[in-house]
């Protein structure tokens, strides 16, 4: 992290623990922690997850957090080090909402009651949308105390590291990780949860109801999206980060196994993705073996996408190509017009992969992340088993 100042040691952030709320309407409040460290560093927390933020900027009576990789921030307005209130911005997404802080708090929920609910274990859970469509989650949840943590699978990826309480018969579960702003409140009642809200920020809210069951799945991620009749094979041709067009046609993939990750700078999942696929890559220089990443962006102009590109290039170390497909928006409808021999695109991230043929043998919907632990490591076993058996080919 960077730490720039551009006024006095006395206006500067106090060090130590702090408990920041965002407003996410409706009089609720999502909760987070972090830690201004003596080095001046600073880490936020969800469950076990530690995020660095990548420089905190000082400018008179006021600062800016930015975070790593995302295009967020949170501003706020200071008084002898205090932080009296403040703002989480996303600039292209026309997206403003007010935070509250407190120095010195470590709990993330407050007055907590005895519970004598537990809810570790697998929960089936259906998610109601205001539209009235549904779509259904797998939550995954271990609870010690009051104190409880865990993640929820959807079919297009994970909610990442939740982390909350159960108080009385009240569920609360929060993350915020500079793009992910999550509050799920709910009742709990032996197996069953009812009453849930989930809130995305302040702009987006689903209901959701729950039962425990221990044997329940999603559908499987790679029957999800697949060529449409009428192609036998997938295509692009698209701008790198230096404007120079690259196409699957080119030298550098024929007759290569080529994984094709489609993907964005904005999106969580997708850098638990970028982390594992940029990993995997360094590490196996197999001259049959490419990867190349199609980004759809919804920064507004194309120089702004690429800087957000570029920022995550250099803070992953991701060394295969980087394309941009799209920016201006991140809407699947519009995404899936840049490859229309997909039948949809359903989730940022999904990952198309080609054997040396040109054939298209999976087509992977969606990204299940380090807080999905063991779905986690049993994706990298089956997706570094079937690449193995493709370049054996």
């Amino acid at each position: 992290m960077i730490l720039s100042c551009e006024t006095s040691q006395k206006t500067k952030l106090k060090n130590g623990d702090y408990r920041a709320t965002i407003n996410v309407g409706g009089g609720k409040e999502l909760p987070f922690n972090f830690k201004l460290k003596e080095d001046g560093n600073m880490e936020m927390y969800n469950a076990e997850e530690i995020i660095d933020a990548e420089e905190i900027l000082y400018f008179n009576d006021s600062v800016r957090i930015n975070f790593e990789v995302y295009e967020g921030y949170i501003s706020g307005k200071l008084v002898d080090g205090n932080l009296l209130g403040g703002k989480y911005i996303k600039e292209s997404l026309d997206r403003v909402v007010s935070v509250k802080f407190e120095h010195g708090r470590t709990d993330r929920f407050l007055d907590l009651k005895p519970t004598d609910q537990n809810i570790t274990g697998i929960w089936e859970m259906i998610f109601t949308e205001e539209d009235g469509s549904t779509f259904k989650g797998k939550g995954i949840f271990e609870q010690q105390g009051n104190e409880m943590t865990g993640t929820i699978r959807t079919t297009t990826g994970d909610y990442r590291y939740l982390e909350g309480a159960v108080s009385g018969k009240d569920l609360k579960l929060s993350v915020f990780d500079g793009a992910h702003a999550f509050l799920f409140t709910a009742n709990v009642d032996g197996d069953k949860i009812d009453n849930g809200t989930f809130h995305s920020g302040d702009h987006y809210q689903a209901k959701f109801s729950a039962i425990r069951n221990p044997n329940f799945e999603l559908p499987n991620e790679d029957s999800l999206t697949y060529l449409k009749e009428g192609y036998d094979k997938f295509d692009f041709s698209f701008p790198n980060l230096d404007d120079e067009i690259t196409s699957l046609s080119d030298d550098r993939f024929n007759n290569k196994v080529v994984v094709v990750q489609i993907f964005g700078s904005w999106c969580p999942n997708c850098l638990d993705e970028s982390r594992y696929y940029s990993a995997y890559y360094n590490h196996n220089n197999h001259p049959d073996l490419e990867f190349v990443a199609l980004a759809f962006e919804y920064a507004k102009t194309k120089e702004s996408a690429i800087k957000s590109l570029n920022r995550l290039k250099e803070n992953i170390g991701i060394e295969y190509p980087i394309l941009l497909a799209q920016f201006g928006s991140s809407d699947k409808t519009e995404a899936q017009k840049k490859v229309p021999m997909l039948n949809h695109v359903l989730s940022y991230p999904t990952t198309i992969i080609i054997d040396k043929t040109g054939e298209v043998r999976k087509i992977h919907t969606g990204f299940n992340g380090p807080a999905t632990r063991q779905k986690y490591s049993d994706f990298k076993i089956e997706f570094e088993s079937f690449l193995d058996e493709l370049l054996a080919e």
